[in-house]
């Protein structure tokens, strides 16, 4: 089985890839929290700036496990709906709208930590690479791309070191080009292809992002 030694080695593999491909104004937009030291070596490769993508799960009042829609962000809030689910559960539009609420909040609390208040990086026009260690189910990373391409990015790449092959087929519609370094049959877990998978902490987050700031505005 091939494996990673862990998220900036897989990082680092994946920059070789995306480095070869001279993406025009690329922007990289990580999935906190393990996306972030994937997602920090292609900022040292390419000098590119570097925003988060956080994503909230909107769930059912009575299953709130759950999820009727997902929330993206929140100084530019943008809602991906469950069409299926949420008319199943009888929620309208504003329901759903009121029920974001709780999650915006928390979305602007964790920005807040992890960004210390810098603003969100504009896309419009760029190529916006967005990271995360691994897709196994990818219903985050659907609701991320989903909300990324409604701010008009010049291009849409998805960029991940190890996901399952049937789900990178679904996911592959939603972008204009998906990267992937391993796509093992059958996937059993994403950590099974690190040999250290440990949690990134909040700590290492605010780090990352404070070095992809300096290295954005250098680059």
């Amino acid at each position: 089985m091939t494996r990673f030694a862990n998220r900036s080695a897989a990082g680092k593999a994946l920059a070789r890839e995306i480095s070869a491909r001279d993406y025009a104004d690329p922007v990289i937009l990580a999935l906190p929290r393990g996306g972030v030291p994937v997602a920090i070596e292609l900022v040292r490769a390419l000098k590119a700036p570097m925003d988060l993508v956080m994503v909230r799960k909107i769930g059912v009042p009575s299953q709130p496990e759950l999820a009727a829609a997902a929330v993206v962000n929140g100084d530019d809030p943008q809602i991906v709906i469950n069409e299926g689910i949420a008319a199943h559960a009888g929620l309208s539009r504003a329901d759903i709208d009121r029920l974001a609420q709780g999650q915006l909040e928390e979305i602007r609390r964790r920005r807040g930590v992890y960004l210390k208040g810098r603003a969100t990086l504009p896309v419009e026009g760029c190529t916006a690479i967005v990271v995360d260690d691994g897709i196994a189910t990818g219903a985050t990373m659907r609701a991320s791309l989903k909300a990324v391409r409604q701010r008009r990015p010049a291009k849409l790449v998805m960029a991940v070191p190890v996901g399952a092959p049937d789900t990178l087929r679904d996911l592959e519609g939603e972008v204009d080009e998906a990267i992937c370094l391993l796509r093992p049959v059958p996937l059993y877990g994403v950590g099974a292809h690190y040999d250290d998978f440990r949690q990134t902490t909040d700590e290492e987050v605010v780090h990352l992002m404070d070095e992809a700031a300096r290295l954005g505005a250098a680059g």
